[in-house]
């Protein structure tokens, strides 16, 4: 099969290599992730010929001998000559049993650079990032950008275009489908689904009550981008007939986020420049999987707000950013985004309808005190500065999916 390269991950991995640190590239399954270490491979045999590459690929049946720490460092050591220039790339590393002893053994004895691949963020458990204690790099991998979107799928940049985007989601296996083909994808996002809870919730988990998980995934998809606190949940749990405890809902809910397919997002005071706890807003790591969950695909009219939200946090995300809900005085922001020294705040909107809707959307920016770029982003044709909001950027959604802001 084709390689598509995803340039904004290749630069990001390559400027990182060779740097002393392990890179670990995470991610929800089925968003590209072996692709992208085929990829970085592709790249090192090019630009370093005389580099030694040792690819494990777990999910080929080749590597099956592979199951144990030592399995793994034998054969690193027997394929890899200390003082070369070696790379070891392991795709889906939390299929050998204790991983992490030949990492952490290869790493001390600077055998060779490694990249590893995984599917869930049990692997960034408080106990392994003890154990790797500042020897490793995360790099988040994510499903498509629009604009990989439109690569992927041979198409142009276009408002049908971005419809379909909303519409199918990011997903890279969608480019095996015609868009016309709503079974068909409609079977093939099912499947991812249904991958990531029974591999990376249930058997993880040992989930016992999986009509609960089910209920709480469709509670998520249905309230995104709304405010959600445990109590809230129990409340819909209970009106579907199924009481459970806070416990159980909390733990739950750990289990979803760390199979990546559902990320909280704290609320973030903007004047007092300080994190609230215990109610966050929950989105979807691929809005086209939100959509089938909801059995909302083809027709996403009636969801259109969260779904604009869940993409506009999704590019920042990609772009590198820290995404917060942000909170004032009076009002909320949709997204306060942080990178260094960065911070830019944006609210979005399908349309701006009417004068309340623009003193909500407007007004509410014109509220925060600093200096920082602040945006309107919304699906109108009509775009540009409002002159009773001085300072405030009003761009159509392609405009902004299009903006890369710099690294």
């Amino acid at each position: 099969m084709k390689i598509i390269e995803r340039p904004i991950y290749i630069q990001r991995i390559i400027r990182q290599l060779n740097r002393g640190m392990i890179l670990v590239l995470v991610g929800q399954r089925r968003v590209g992730k072996s692709f992208i270490l085929k990829s970085i491979s592709q790249w090192l045999s090019k630009h370093k010929p005389e580099a030694n590459i040792l690819f494990i690929d777990k999910e080929f049946n080749d590597y099956s001998f592979i199951s144990t720490s030592e399995d793994l460092y034998h054969h690193v050591i027997d394929k890899l000559p200390a003082g070369g220039d070696n790379y070891l790339l392991i795709d889906e590393v939390q299929d050998i049993d204790g991983y992490e002893k030949a990492l952490r053994s290869l790493y001390a004895e600077e055998r060779c650079q490694i990249i590893v691949t995984g599917s869930n963020a049990y692997m960034f458990s408080s106990e392994i990032a003890t154990k790797f204690a500042g020897r490793y790099i995360e790099i988040p991998i994510r499903s498509l950008s629009y604009e990989e979107f439109l690569t992927f799928h041979h198409i142009d940049d276009s408002n049908e275009s971005l419809i379909k985007y909303l519409q199918f989601g990011g997903m890279p296996g969608l480019v095996n489908y015609e868009f016309d083909e709503i079974p068909e994808i409609r079977a093939y996002l099912q499947g991812v689904i249904n991958t990531v809870v029974v591999k990376d919730i249930v058997a993880r988990e040992q989930i016992r009550n999986f009509r609960l998980l089910e209920n709480l995934i469709t509670f998520l998809a249905d309230n995104a981008g709304q405010l959600v606190s445990i109590n809230s949940i129990g409340k819909y749990q209970k009106s579907q007939g199924t009481a459970v405890t806070n416990d159980s809902i909390s733990r739950y809910l750990k289990s979803i986020c760390s199979a990546l397919i559902v990320d909280s997002v704290s609320r973030y005071d903007i004047h007092g420049k300080r994190l609230f706890e215990m109610v966050d807003k929950y989105y979807f790591s691929d809005h086209g999987l939100r959509n089938i969950i909801v059995n909302e695909l083809p027709n996403i009219y009636g969801s259109i707000e969260k779904i604009l939200e869940n993409v506009v946090r999704h590019h920042l995300l990609i772009l590198g950013f820290e995404v917060y809900v942000g909170v004032l005085p009076s009002g909320e922001i949709d997204f306060v985004a942080k990178r260094g020294e960065e911070t830019m705040y944006f609210q979005v909107a399908y349309r701006l309808t009417g004068e309340e809707t623009i003193k909500r959307e407007f007004g509410n920016l014109q509220m925060i005190r600093d200096a920082f770029p602040k945006y309107v982003v919304t699906m109108e044709e009509i775009t540009g500065p409002l002159k009773e909001y001085p300072g405030i950027r009003h761009i159509h959604l392609r405009e902004f999916l299009k903006m890369r802001f710099r690294e």
